[in-house]
């Protein structure tokens, strides 16, 4: 059985090498400093993702600004105190919520965001991005916090502190590192996702900064490219994957590194 086990584990390790390794062999050979920092152009011309890598990163960011706090707050609440009828319900609409279509989500956000403003945005994409984050972050945050040893909530209580001081003083720091795979794991989601940001963000083809304008962003560039009948797009398509897959990495490593235990 260990062996087995064993080969299991190492077979999802290789599916995993074979993809990344295909998507590099692919992709590197497009990738220079000028695909990086440039802007879309015609074929024949060149260009790059470089709107697209600040629109990336500036939807997660708005995405993370907004459905972390939320997710947590809410893993929290139905870590400690979830255990009636409201905790049920919450966990529930978690729980289903994390199964919905991510088109799904873009459709409602488009009708409640994009509709009323008359104009796709950032801030559109964003919120969307946000719904998909909360209830992965929320149920993470939970089962992070419950695997906390109830002698440590004992002890801080045995010396005077309320139950919301003991809990944000030291359950939450001592499931950070769990709270904060969670969180990775929600912008890694997020980072992939192409249908809901062509209902609210849509894409553009220039520099953008402002959250009421359309944005681009790497996923929507890639799916564009990749349905084109031009070979440069395709190689195009392929370099900004690596990048995309870059960017998550780079993200997962920096969490792991300030969320990491010190003895």
């Amino acid at each position: 059985m260990t062996t087995l086990t064993a080969l299991c584990a190492l077979f999802a390790v290789a599916v995993l090498v074979l993809i990344l390794g295909y998507i590099i062999w692919r992709g590197v050979g497009a990738l220079n400093w000028r695909f990086l920092v440039d802007t879309p152009k015609p074929v024949g011309e060149g260009g790059g993702i470089g709107n697209a890598i600040v629109g990336s990163l500036l939807l997660i960011a708005l995405a993370s600004a907004m459905g972390i706090p939320f997710g947590i707050a809410t893993g929290i609440y139905l870590a400690e105190y979830g255990g009636g009828r409201l905790g049920n319900l919450v966990r529930f609409v978690a729980d289903t919520l994390t199964g919905v279509p991510s088109i799904v989500v873009g459709v409602f956000v488009y009708s409640v965001i994009v509709l009323p403003m008359q104009q796709f945005s950032a801030f559109a994409g964003g919120v969307a991005l946000a719904v998909i984050m909360v209830p992965i972050v929320a149920r993470t945050t939970e089962e992070m916090i419950r695997l906390v040893p109830g002698s440590l909530r004992e002890a801080a209580l045995a010396l005077g502190a309320p139950q919301w001081r003991a809990t944000l003083g030291i359950v939450v720091p001592a499931a950070a590192s769990g709270i904060a795979t969670g969180a990775m794991l929600a912008i890694a989601r997020i980072a992939g996702e192409t249908a809901p940001l062509l209902f609210t963000a849509f894409g553009s083809r220039f520099f953008s900064l402002y959250l009421d304008q359309p944005i681009a962003s790497l996923t929507v560039q890639i799916y564009n490219y990749a349905i084109s009948p031009y070979d440069e797009w395709h190689a195009q398509a392929w370099a900004a994957t690596l990048v995309l897959m870059s960017l998550i990495l780079a993200i997962n490593v920096a969490v792991r590194f300030f969320t990491r235990q010190k003895y």
